[in-house]
């Protein structure tokens, strides 16, 4: 089971750069996409089915906000569209695919940085989410949990963790929620594989054009397995060569 997670920043825009190009050098069996902007008829879809996807799309109320999407050559057993948490629904932020005995969860964790209302309600949404998935473990065991986190975990994943210690997606409590769900049972598939790696971004500012091509990243796109998949994991990438987005894909491959 071949797995990329990859926030795209709005699909249209992300298929403008070439994406539905790369999606031609088949690069997993199942892509999961965060903030994809978009409601499904408003993207040409059919030149993606057209490759073999299956597409399950999961967008915001509000035009052009938020959005989550599966598009997948394994066709799922089940979907559910959200997790029956009324903002976090509204704002189309969690779809999952049950896929025989693995459940895959694709999540767009809120951002905190357009301020204290936001922040305050990212807190609430990851206090709801880790009750969601914790719960749902007692009935679907073997999890894949994948998607834009919004944190940066430890200092080796962020260029500048003195300077941003006070950054939305590098504040302590975020990073304690982190350590938390980490410590109840799950595996963060690319520092398994990875442990020392440094420089390895998932996410570069756009505010200025030079901080991609200096690498002054974040990697704040994770691809996160419960333990009893650990030994299923083969391998984990980061693709920051890809550029349809300031985000880059992730990539994860499960030998079941």
């Amino acid at each position: 089971m071949r797995i990329i997670s990859y926030n795209v920043n709005g699909v249209r825009s992300a298929i403008n750069k070439g994406f539905t190009d790369w999606l031609q050098t088949d690069p997993a069996d199942i892509i999961c996409l965060q903030e994809t902007k978009a409601m499904k008829d408003n993207v040409d879809f059919k030149k993606i089915e057209d490759l073999g996807y299956h597409t399950y799309w999961f967008s915001a109320q509000k035009k052009g906000y938020s959005g989550v999407a599966i598009f997948t050559k394994i066709k799922p057993d089940n979907i559910e569209y959200g997790h029956k948490l009324e903002q976090s629904d509204f704002e189309g932020r969690v779809i999952r695919a049950d896929f025989g005995k693995i459940t895959l969860i694709n999540a767009y964790f809120p951002s905190g940085t357009s301020g204290d209302e936001r922040q305050t309600y990212k807190y609430k949404w990851l206090a709801e989410f880790f009750h969601y998935v914790q719960d749902l473990r007692k009935t679907r065991p073997h999890l894949v949990v994948v998607g834009d986190y919004n944190i940066a975990h430890k200092e080796i994943d962020i260029h500048d963790p003195k300077g941003n210690k006070n950054s939305s997606g590098f504040l302590p409590e975020e990073r304690k929620w982190m350590d938390t769900f980490l410590a109840n049972g799950w595996i963060d598939t690319f520092r398994q594989l990875n442990p020392a790696s440094t420089g390895a971004y998932s996410w570069w500012s756009q505010r200025f054009p030079t901080v991609r091509l200096q690498n002054k990243g974040w990697r704040i796109d994770y691809i996160c397995t419960t333990e009893n998949l650990q030994t299923k994991i083969t391998t984990a990438k980061i693709y920051p060569d890809v550029k349809h987005s300031d985000h880059c894909p992730i990539y994860a491959e499960l030998t079941l």
